[in-house]
């Protein structure tokens, strides 16, 4: 069956292994880490409209399936970056995952806060780099990836090398892909979107006639949906 999506083939090397993508997406959806609402959509904190809402927090529940998503970055994090020797997690969703990870890969860990903190020492990288280090970015989510590009700005600041994000889910937004080009920072995720509504169709969570209005959002989620004139 052909989706919508076909003129997003071109992210499909972003993707860290196929085969795993789509086992992910089927199990996001069975733990209801993803809903999809096509038709009622949810408002989030940026004001935009969406019809699918994602929560990875979900997984922490889930001790074989985050051990599953630690693996796979794990196995491709050695392979793609020999050279990484810090692994630091996005505030907060994402410090779980860069914790097992750094755990199997035998690494130092730190994590990124928003902003600094307010007491005591104002710290805003928490366990602490040294400079030269060269670092991976572990991110649960990427939406306009405004936030993990935020943490690599921080990390570089004081010198530290990054070499690349790593996020569970993407929702593949032009505008955020542009931005990780443009600051010549690599991005890989384990799933994405259009791999979602793929297993959501073929599990019946969608209907195939929700597709048009799921594209629609994909294509323009600051706007979605248009207003009719």
């Amino acid at each position: 069956m052909v989706l919508l999506y076909d003129h997003f083939k071109d992210l499909d090397n972003m993707i860290i292994n196929p085969a795993f993508s789509n086992k992910l997406a089927a199990e996001l959806l069975e733990i209801n880490a993803v809903i999809l609402r096509p038709n009622t959509p949810f408002k989030w904190t940026s004001g935009w409209n969406s019809p699918i809402y994602c929560d990875n927090r979900l997984t922490l529940r889930h001790p074989e399936l985050r051990a599953k998503i630690a693996d796979e970055f794990t196995t491709f994090i050695r392979k793609q970056y020999p050279d990484v020797n810090l692994i630091a997690g996005t505030s907060t969703a994402g410090i779980p995952h860069a914790s097992w990870i750094s755990e199997r890969l035998n690494l130092p860990m730190a994590y990124v806060r928003s902003k600094p903190k307010q007491h005591g020492t104002t710290n805003q990288i928490e366990g602490g780099v040294k400079k030269g280090e060269k670092a991976i970015i572990v991110e649960d989510l990427i939406s306009t990836g405004d936030s993990a590009l935020s943490v690599a700005k921080t990390l570089e600041f004081v010198h530290v090398e990054v070499l690349g994000v790593v996020s569970i889910f993407s929702y593949g937004f032009d505008q955020a892909l542009s931005k990780f080009e443009k600051n010549n920072i690599p991005l890989n995720y384990l799933t994405d979107y259009s791999t979602l509504i793929q297993v959501a169709l073929e599990k019946g969570s969608v209907a195939q006639n929700d597709l048009l209005t799921l594209n629609e959002w994909r294509n323009n989620p600051d706007i979605w949906p248009k207003k009719q004139v």
